[in-house]
């Protein structure tokens, strides 16, 4: 159980600090001034997860993304039934940060409401512009491939990073976000995607949970293949 909570922890934290980042961005921009930049965003991402890393790492294997438990599970280090709890648990923390950044912005800014929750750039969740369904579908697979790739391959027990592997884990979620927000504003995590979805809906806005299909599927997909390069570049000579 403690690895099913450390999960939940480390991911609450992800979105909050990642998706709330984006979500203040779009507030500074136009009312305080106070908005940062898609580097800073892509930092915020990055950062916590170097964070959770060398928190809960040793507890969970901080994986606090399905994406990277489902490559972990097709790599044969852990069970399905591990692996499902772990998924359960991350969309778990993420609804939680997500009704936390709800929370705040109600009872926050109330002229930037509804900037916040109407524009699917500064809710923090997910979507790509109609008919470009084949490049996001493309630019999803093809960064989680990456980024579950680095994390398979720096925690390898025998040919992995050792302690520097949350860096650089985290510091490539940072390259993925700044090549990536442009085109779906970067999940490369079905549970991060999936909180602020809800979110959306509840304040009237569809796009993201009708979308989220792709963020869930795309992710998957890219692990699934990232898991079997591994097993092949990482296999015994």
């Amino acid at each position: 159980m403690k690895k099913y909570l450390a999960e939940m922890i480390g991911t609450f934290v992800l979105v909050l600090m990642g998706c709330g980042s984006a979500i203040f961005a779009g507030i500074g921009v136009g009312t305080t001034g106070y908005g940062v930049t898609t580097l800073g965003v892509a930092m915020a991402f990055g950062l916590s997860v170097v964070a959770m890393a060398y928190t809960i790492g040793n507890i969970s294997g901080c994986h606090i993304n399905p994406a990277i438990t489902l490559g972990v599970w097709s790599s044969g280090r852990m069970s399905g039934r591990e692996a499902g709890g772990y998924m359960l648990f991350q969309c778990i923390g993420a609804i939680l940060a997500s009704f936390v950044l709800w929370i705040l912005v109600h009872t926050g800014n109330q002229a930037g409401i509804e900037a916040v929750f109407n524009d699917t750039t500064t809710t923090g969740a997910n979507s790509f512009m109609p008919g470009n369904i084949v490049p996001a579908f493309i630019a999803e697979m093809v960064f989680t491939f990456i980024f579950v790739l680095v994390v398979l391959g720096s925690t390898d027990q025998k040919k992995g990073a050792g302690n520097f592997a949350g860096l650089a884990i985290g510091l490539t979620l940072v390259l993925v976000h700044i090549a990536c927000i442009p085109i779906t504003g970067t999940s490369v995590n079905p549970a991060r995607s999936l909180g602020p979805a809800i979110f959306a809906a509840i304040e009237g806005n569809a796009q993201p949970i009708a979308q989220l299909w792709l963020f869930i599927v795309a992710p998957f997909i890219g692990a699934i293949i990232s898991s079997y390069v591994w097993k092949l570049i990482g296999s015994k000579d």
